[in-house]
């Protein structure tokens, strides 16, 4: 469940910017042969402008959708919002919960730790630390990352500080047995697997799950360049998803696949044309439409 190609997965909206379900198992179904877990309602599945009862329904469908393990994305910068949700998630039928560090507040280091100890004392499943400070406004440090790590049930982090400096210190002064880390960005993968990373929490899985498992693969089988080789292919398409603001141009590139994504909601507005043009050249290079 904790390692290899996981898609964040998108959240397709019909036309009334309700959650499309029917076209939600349609992309389950195009990524299931190719990834190892999903997980839903993260930053990609728009979570910040899902209800709660969306939320939790979304979560539910795709666990009893999916034969794969589900890490259900949760947290809150409330954290007696942030048990009740991570609550609900593990009741929806997730294995497991992706717990953003709490965001505006800008806690500091002792309420950071005690944040993630009060959620852990509530639930029994696994929990996986989600540090994103371009959208929290605050970084989880390799040292506070090392005291969350002894924290029976916390198993690992999803990383998207972008800093591999940081990521590399993670993985080296972590010393609980099997606790994982997922790169957070799909051009950090490959650096990441190779400083003993387990695997990548991936919007780019959404278009190219087949691409992205062949990257993970080849690596682990020791062919290492072929892993390059498809690293240097994908990096186009890294690049491109992340030309405004995520997930504005999955949605995009989905749509122009054929695959169910729908606008993202507002305050995110659709990808301009100009860009969308961009995006289309990318994915008829790799071979996607």
């Amino acid at each position: 469940m904790f390692k290899g190609v996981i898609p964040a997965l998108v959240t397709p909206f019909k036309e009334d910017f309700s959650v499309d379900y029917d076209g939600l198992a349609k992309n389950l179904d195009y990524m299931e042969k190719h990834v190892d877990a999903f997980v839903p309602c993260g930053t990609t599945g728009e979570a910040s402008t899902l209800g709660y009862e969306e939320h939790i329904e979304v979560v539910r469908f795709v666990a009893e959708t999916s034969k794969l393990p589900v890490i259900g994305g949760s947290g809150s910068n409330s954290t007696k919002e942030a048990i009740w949700i991570t609550k609900e998630v593990e009741k929806a039928g997730a294995e497991a919960a992706m717990l953003v560090t709490p965001y505006y507040n800008k806690p500091n280091d002792e309420g950071l730790l005690e944040h993630y100890k009060a959620v852990a004392r509530e639930v029994s499943i696994p929990l996986i630390v989600y540090n994103i400070p371009s959208r929290t406004g605050i970084n989880v440090s390799p040292k506070l990352m090392a005291k969350l790590a002894e924290i029976d049930n916390i198993v690992g982090v999803k990383e998207a500080s972008g800093n591999l400096k940081q990521i590399s210190e993670i993985i080296r002064i972590v010393k609980k047995k099997d606790f994982v880390v997922l790169s957070g960005d799909d051009f950090l993968t490959l650096p990441i697997l190779a400083i003993g990373g387990k695997g990548v929490v991936s919007v780019a899985a959404n278009v190219a799950p087949h691409l992205m498992k062949e990257l993970y693969r080849s690596f682990e089988e020791g062919k290492i360049a072929r892993a390059i080789e498809i690293h240097h292919r994908l990096s186009p398409l890294f690049d491109a998803l992340f030309i405004d603001t995520n997930p504005i141009p999955v949605k995009k590139a989905m749509e122009l696949m054929g695959l169910a994504s729908g606008k993202p909601r507002l305050p995110l507005v659709e990808l301009s044309q100009e860009k969308t043009e961009k995006l289309k050249s990318v994915l008829k290079y790799l071979g996607l439409i």
